[in-house]
């Protein structure tokens, strides 16, 4: 009977040649998702990115903009795994409601698992407030007087 001692598993994993393995598979993983996500994008910045842990890589499917980095969102998880319907309020300066709008419902597009050829999911939808309260940006006046 073999006897393995307990961080065998890890210095395997930390050998030159696995290491070299595993970013040359995020590489091909990465690549593909940045193919997939390219076939889809009408406009935004989201984008696949590649990173190196200790001993595993990820591939990483980012959407930070500047609407959503103040409050610390990424819509990366609506573009995955899809988003539910809610309503829009944009509100004044007073707290008055200006305007309304609906967003619909957005089917994922589950780019990462195709891209690493991992089964699709359901998966969780980004669950949204029904209702979204927005504030006004001021009009600029532009002209004389």
């Amino acid at each position: 009977m073999a006897f393995l001692y307990k961080n065998t598993p890890k210095i395997i994993a930390q050998h030159e040649g696995v290491q070299a393995e595993i970013w040359e598979r995020t590489f091909e993983i990465a690549v593909r998702a940045e193919e997939l996500l390219l076939q889809h994008r009408a406009e935004g910045i989201a984008r696949i990115d590649m990173a190196k842990g200790d001993i595993d890589a990820y591939v990483v499917l980012e959407d930070t903009n500047a609407t959503n980095k103040g409050s610390g969102a990424n819509s990366a998880l609506s573009i995955e795994y899809g988003r539910n319907a809610y309503t829009v309020e944009v509100v004044d300066e007073t707290g008055k409601v200006v305007n309304t709008y609906e967003v619909g419902a957005m089917e994922g597009l589950h780019i990462l698992e195709e891209a690493s050829h991992l089964p699709k999911r359901g998966g969780p939808k980004a669950r949204v407030p029904k209702t979204v309260k927005v504030k006004a940006k001021k009009k600029r006046g532009g002209g004389r007087g």
